[in-house]
């Protein structure tokens, strides 16, 4: 069983010799975390959260994006210190074992993958509404919450289409689409505010604090402050993915630190902003069954043409989260693929600097899921995979300060012993929160998943070849 623990030393994390191009700097990997952070969460999940708990949703955004800013700075860490591909799971590799590696890049993969398809479920709530709108004709059938929703599998894969174009190229369409989306929300605040009413705040928290299923209940979801927290922290994470950029960011132990820490506080500040507005202009029970929510609480303070703005904010905006977190499992499974823990073939990349296989493998995969699944059990399900990659990020910092405490650190976690244990602990607790059948899925994903280990790669894995 030692194979299990056999690690990288944390020198090699250093190296970049796998043909990726060191073409971003940090406005780029800002933008990477503004554009993955901001979207299907604010934009579509707003609705959902405040249906589980009510106006006290707003310190659901707090109790997640408290837990997220833990592990961000966790992450800022060891980002600086090994700039590599694989994020979490290359941390792992060089603290934790080859074992406890393999699981978090395991978990990362459906993590990301998931993300891309609830993504692209939520842009499609908001296109389908405008295609209603035009009167296309389209068969409700196969618009969003249809049997199957065509436009999320064909952004899916738009998207994929984009990324095999290049890193640079992708990166800058992100940079501009975020700019429009920054913009769409604070015509939001603008639209808003002259209605705002605290009336709507009564009763604060009708579902309580803690996370519990409704008695009488059949649905499986668990409501109140925690059970929307649970799920809205979907809405937080997208800094790990500036992390899969290291080796294609020019100056790593610098621009890593500020786009992960800079693009975590800028959008949670924008988060409570836009949650509070929408809250105090109409009352949650109307808007928190729409696929669509931003623009539908602007369509009830009779402003379509405004509401028609936000939606076609978000259809044009929110492919930039797809794009991110496309980006960032194509990197995950590429690192996986050099270490020799999935088929090295994998690895390869094109003339481009970009990882197509793996790259078109999540875009087909991320469209079928979106065209079948229900956007809450989607994003809860990659919540799951999040909440490992952060505990085991935070144990890794920990470690890391034991076994090694003079090693050179560019960025260090401030109160380290306070921070990385509180993650630990509000990421564990945030998982027990979620759906009963999503913690069962994830954990058969990882039985799944420690089978492919034990039979294919912790024989041909590199660290075995150099046993």
């Amino acid at each position: 069983m030692s194979f299990l623990t056999r690690r990288k030393p944390i020198e090699a994390e250093m190296r970049t010799d796998g043909g990726l191009k060191r073409t971003l700097g940090w406005p780029h990997l800002m933008a990477l975390g503004v554009g993955a952070i901001i979207g299907t969460g604010i934009y579509t999940l707003t609705g959902v959260a405040a249906g589980l708990a009510g106006p006290a949703v707003i310190l659901s955004f707090a109790v997640a994006g408290a837990v997220c800013a833990g592990a961000a700075l966790c992450y800022a860490e060891m980002a600086s210190l090994s700039p590599q591909a694989g994020s979490a799971y290359a941390y792992s590799y060089s603290t934790l074992g080859e074992g406890i590696a393999w699981v978090i890049g395991w978990s990362l993969i459906l993590e990301y993958t998931l993300v891309c398809s609830a993504v692209s479920v939520g842009w499609s709530g908001y296109a389908s509404g405008l295609i209603r709108q035009a009167a296309w004709g389209v068969p409700e059938i196969f618009l969003n919450k249809g049997v199957v929703d065509l436009p999320a599998m064909v952004i899916a894969l738009a998207v994929t289409g984009m990324l095999l174009v290049g890193t640079r190229e992708s990166a800058t369409v992100n940079f501009i689409l975020v700019c429009i989306k920054l913009a769409a929300l604070a015509a939001f605040v603008a639209f808003t505010l002259p209605s705002f009413d605290a009336a709507h705040f009564h009763p604060f928290a009708p579902f309580g604090y803690g996370a519990h299923e409704l008695a009488g209940g059949a649905t499986g979801k668990k409501f109140g402050v925690m059970g929307a927290a649970a799920i809205i922290f979907f809405a937080f994470y997208g800094f790990d993915a500036i992390s899969t950029a290291a080796e294609e960011a020019k100056n790593p132990k610098r621009d890593l630190t500020i786009g992960i820490i800079g693009s975590m506080a800028f959008c949670t500040l924008i988060y409570m902003v836009i949650a509070a507005c929408a809250l105090g202009a109409v009352p949650f029970g109307l808007f928190s069954k729409s696929p669509e929510p931003l623009a539908f609480v602007l369509k009830q303070l009779g402003k379509p043409g405004a509401a028609a703005i936000i939606a076609g904010a978000a259809v044009v905006a929110m492919p930039t989260v797809i794009m991110v977190f496309m980006f960032g499992q194509s990197r995950v499974f590429f690192a996986m693929a050099r270490d020799g823990l999935l088929p090295r073939a994998l690895a390869g990349v094109n003339r481009r600097g970009v990882p197509a296989a793996v790259t078109i493998l999540t875009g087909v995969v991320a469209a079928v899921f979106a065209g079948l699944a229900p956007l809450d059990e989607i994003a809860s399900l990659a919540n799951a995979g999040t909440l490992a990659a952060f505990i085991a990020t935070a144990f890794a910092v920990m470690v890391l300060r034991r076994r090694a405490p003079d090693l050179a650190r560019p960025f260090r976690t401030p109160a380290v012993w306070l921070i990385a244990p509180g993650a630990v602990l509000g990421c564990l607790y945030l998982f027990t929160s979620l759906q009963t059948k999503t913690m069962l899925f994830f954990l058969g994903w990882n039985a799944v998943g420690v089978v492919v280990y034990l039979l294919y790669g912790r024989v041909k894995s590199r660290m075995a070849e150099a046993v």
